[in-house]
C-alpha cells in the first residue's frame, strides 16, 4: 500500500467539504475522481499531497514513496528556457556527476579509500537510477511528446500560454517519475495528437496514477477505479467511467429495493404488534414481534438521485437552405497565414467539427468566420435568415449578479421564472445570486449557455464548449446539441461531443482542411496514420538511443584507458626521477668524474631520461585535461 486514507475529512467554519473518506492506493492503481464542480475534488488531492491537514481521520504515506502533483497553477520558473526549466528536474543527478569526477580524481591518488569507493558507487547509483547519462534524450523526448517542436525548446516560459505552461508543467512532472502520479485536469488545453501520445505513455506508467477529470474517453482508457465524491461523502467503483455508470445505476436500484423491502416488513410488524398486544390470546406473540422489530436493521435509505440538467437550444425562424457558404478562405494571424483555399458549405440542419493541433488557426478561423477579423482573401456567405451565436472559450467577465444578468434578457419574466430557467443550467439556490465576476470558469460557460439558449439562435459557432465543465454539465450540453435542429460549427478535442454529434470533422492540416466522414472515419485514418508516424520515429527513437549508449559505452571504455595510462606515466615518472636523482649523486663520484668515457656515457644517459620524463608529463597533463573535461 503506497496510500492509506482512513476516516478522513475537512471543513471551513460549519461548511463540510468531505468527510469519512477512507480508501488505499496500492502500486500500480489507476484511479479516477469524478464529482460536480466545488464537490471537493481539489481539497481531496491537495490533503493527499499534504497542501492541506485533514481536519478528521488520518493519512497515511508508505516510506520513501515519491509523489508527484499536476495542479491546476503551476510554479514554473518564467526567466527559464523549457529546455532549462525541464533540467530543474535532474538537479540531484548534475550534482551528483560533478561529485562523481572529484571522487574519481581522488581515487587515481589513493584507489584503496573504502569511504571513496563507497561513496562512488552511490553517485553512480543517483545517476543510473535517473538514467542520468541519458538526460538530454529524456528531456528532448518528454518535449517533443507534449507538443513543442524543437525551435520552441529555448524558448521562455514566461511567453507561454495557459495552454503551453499547463503542457510543460505536464511534461515536467511527468520527467521527475514519482510512485505517485497526481493529476488535476490534465486533458484541458491538450489537443487531440497531445492527448493519444499522454494516454499512451499514462497507459505504460509504472506508479499509480489518481487523475480527477470530466474527460470520458480519458477516464474509459485509463482508470481501472472510479471514487465519486458527491454529498460531502467519497464513494468507490471497480472498472472504468462506463462501469461505473452501470454499477451507480445498479447499486441505487438494489439499495432502494432493499429499502423498500425492510420498510415494508417493519410496517408489517408494526401493524401486527399494534393489532394483538391487548388481546391475551396474541399477546405472546405481539411481544415477540415487537422484540423483532427492534432489533431488526433497516438497510440505509439511498442518497437522493441527483437531479441530471435538462435544457434546449432551440430557435424561433427556420433559415433558408444555404446557411454558411466559404470559398478559397485564407486566414493570417501576426502577419503569417495559417490557412488557405478553405472551402466550406453548411446546409440547414447540418453540423461541422473543427480539429486540428495547437497553433493551427482554430480560433481564429472561427472568429474569422463570425467577421471579428478580416480574412486574407476568399468569400464568407452567411445566408439569408440565419440568426447565429457564439461561444467564446475564453468568457469575458460581466458585472452584476446571474440572476439580473439572466433576467435582462427577458425583463417580464417574474422572479420564479428566472430562477427555474437558472436552475436548468445548474443554478440553484443562492447561487443564482452569486456576482457574475467571481464565478468559476465552468459556471461562466454554464451562465453563457443559459444566455445562448434564450438567445433562440439557428446558427452555433462554439469555440471548445466542453472545457471546465464537471462530468454531468458535459453530458447535459452534449444531449442539448444532439437535439438541437439548427446548424453548428464547433471546435473541440471532446471525443466523447465528437462522436456523439456523428458528424463531418474538418482538421486543419497543413494550413488546409482536411475533410472525414465523422468520428469513427477519423480516429481510423488517424490512426493508421500514427501507426505508421510511430514506427518510423520508434525506430529513430531505438537508433538514437542505441548510439548515444553506444557513444557513452565508448567514452567511459576511454575514460578507464585514460585514467589507467596516467597511473602509469604517474609511475614511469617517479621511477625516471628516481633515476635521475641518481645521476646527479653519480656525478659527485670521483671515479666516474675522471673516466671520460663514463662521464659521457652517463650525460648521455641522463638527457635520455630526462627528455623521457618531460614528454610523460606533457601526456599526463593532456590526459588528466581530458579526463576534467
Amino acid at each position: 500500500m503506497l496510500i492509506t486514507l482512513d476516516n478522513v475529512g475537512k471543513s471551513y467554519g460549519i461548511d463540510v467539504i468531505v468527510q469519512g473518506i477512507s480508501a488505499v492506493v496500492n502500486e500500480n492503481d489507476r484511479i479516477g475522481i469524478i464529482g460536480e464542480n466545488g464537490a471537493g475534488k481539489t481539497t481531496l488531492l491537495n490533503m493527499l499531497m499534504g497542501i492541506l491537514e485533514n481536519d478528521e481521520g488520518e493519512i497515511i504515506v508508505a516510506d520513501n514513496v515519491t509523489i508527484g502533483y499536476l495542479k491546476q497553477t503551476d510554479g514554473l520558473n518564467p526567466n527559464n528556457t523549457l529546455y532549462s526549466e525541464m533540467e530543474t528536474v535532474f538537479a540531484e543527478v548534475f550534482k551528483a556527476v560533478k561529485e562523481l569526477e572529484l571522487v574519481e580524481k581522488k581515487l587515481t591518488i589513493d584507489p584503496d579509500d573504502a569511504d571513496l569507493i563507497e561513496k562512488y558507487h552511490n553517485l553512480q547509483n543517483i545517476i543510473y537510477s535517473k538514467d542520468g547519462y541519458n538526460t538530454d534524450f529524456q528531456i528532448k523526448k518528454m518535449l517533443n511528446g507534449m507538443g513543442f517542436t524543437e525551435e520552441e525548446h529555448s524558448k521562455m516560459v514566461g511567453v507561454l500560454s495557459g495552454g503551453e505552461r499547463t503542457r510543460l508543467n505536464l511534461a515536467k512532472l511527468l520527467l521527475e517519475n514519482p510512485d505517485v502520479l497526481i493529476l488535476d485536469e490534465p486533458t484541458n488545453h491538450l489537443d487531440f495528437d497531445t492527448l493519444t501520445w499522454l494516454e499512451e505513455y499514462l497507459s505504460n506508467y509504472k506508479g499509480a496514477i489518481i487523475t480527477v477529470s470530466h474527460d470520458r474517453f480519458f477516464l474509459d482508457k485509463l482508470v481501472k477505479r472510479i471514487w465519486e465524491v458527491e454529498d460531502t461523502f467519497m464513494y468507490e467503483y471497480k472498472g472504468n467511467y462506463s462501469a461505473f455508470s452501470v454499477l451507480k445505476e445498479e447499486k441505487l436500484k438494489l439499495q432502494q429495493k432493499q429499502y423498500e423491502a425492510d420498510m415494508e416488513k417493519a410496517a408489517k410488524l408494526e401493524d401486527y404488534v399494534a393489532r394483538n398486544l391487548v388481546r391475551a390470546s396474541t399477546s405472546n406473540m405481539a411481544k415477540s414481534r415487537r422484540k423483532q422489530l427492534e432489533k431488526m436493521e433497516i438497510a440505509e435509505k439511498p442518497r437522493p438521485v441527483r437531479v441530471p440538467l435538462k435544457f434546449k437550444f432551440e430557435f424561433d425562424v427556420k433559415p433558408y437552405d444555404e446557411v454558411l457558404n466559404i470559398e478559397k478562405l485564407e486566414v493570417q494571424a501576426g502577419g503569417r497565414k495559417l490557412i488557405e483555399n478553405l472551402n466550406i458549405d453548411l446546409r440547414r440542419g447540418e453540423r461541422l467539427i473543427i480539429a486540428g493541433a495547437n497553433g493551427t488557426g482554430k480560433t481564429t478561423l472561427l472568429n474569422t468566420i463570425t467577421g471579428r477579423n478580416r480574412p486574407l482573401g476568399g468569400k464568407i456567405k452567411i445566408g439569408t435568415g440565419v440568426k447565429p451565436a457564439i461561444f467564446d472559450q475564453y468568457i469575458v467577465n460581466k458585472s452584476g449578479s446571474v440572476i439580473d444578468n439572466i433576467w435582462a434578457l427577458r425583463p417580464k419574466w417574474t422572479q420564479l421564472e428566472v430562477r427555474s430557467y437558472l436552475a436548468r443550467f445548474g443554478f440553484r439556490g443562492d447561487d443564482v445570486f452569486k456576482e457574475s465576476s467571481a464565478l468559476s470558469g465552468g459556471e461562466k460557460a454554464r451562465m453563457r449557455f443559459c444566455e445562448i439558449s434564450l438567445d433562440r439562435a439557428n446558427l452555433l459557432f462554439l469555440d471548445e464548449p466542453t472545457n471546465h465543465l464537471d462530468i454531468y454539465m458535459r453530458e447535459a450540453i452534449t444531449n442539448a446539441l444532439m437535439e438541437y435542429e439548427g446548424t453548428i460549427v464547433v471546435i473541440t478535442h471532446d471525443r466523447f461531443l465528437m462522436k456523439s454529434l456523428d458528424c463531418p470533422i474538418m482538421n486543419l492540416e497543413n494550413g488546409t482542411g482536411v475533410f472525414y466522414k465523422n468520428f469513427e472515419d477519423f480516429m481510423a485514418k488517424r490512426s493508421a496514420t500514427q501507426f505508421m508516424v510511430k514506427k518510423v520515429v520508434d525506430k529513430a527513437v531505438k537508433e538514437e538511443k542505441q548510439a548515444v549508449q553506444l557513444n557513452q559505452k565508448e567514452q567511459r571504455r576511454k575514460a578507464a584507458q585514460d585514467r589507467a595510462r596516467v597511473k602509469e606515466c604517474e609511475r614511469e615518472i617517479e621511477q625516471l626521477q628516481e633515476k635521475l636523482d641518481q645521476y646527479q649523486l653519480d656525478m659527485q663520484n670521483p671515479d666516474i668524474v675522471s673516466d671520460h668515457s663514463k662521464m659521457a656515457e652517463l650525460w648521455q644517459n641522463m638527457e635520455s631520461d630526462r627528455q623521457r620524463m618531460e614528454d610523460l608529463m606533457d601526456e599526463w597533463a593532456e590526459i588528466s585535461e581530458r579526463l576534467e573535461g
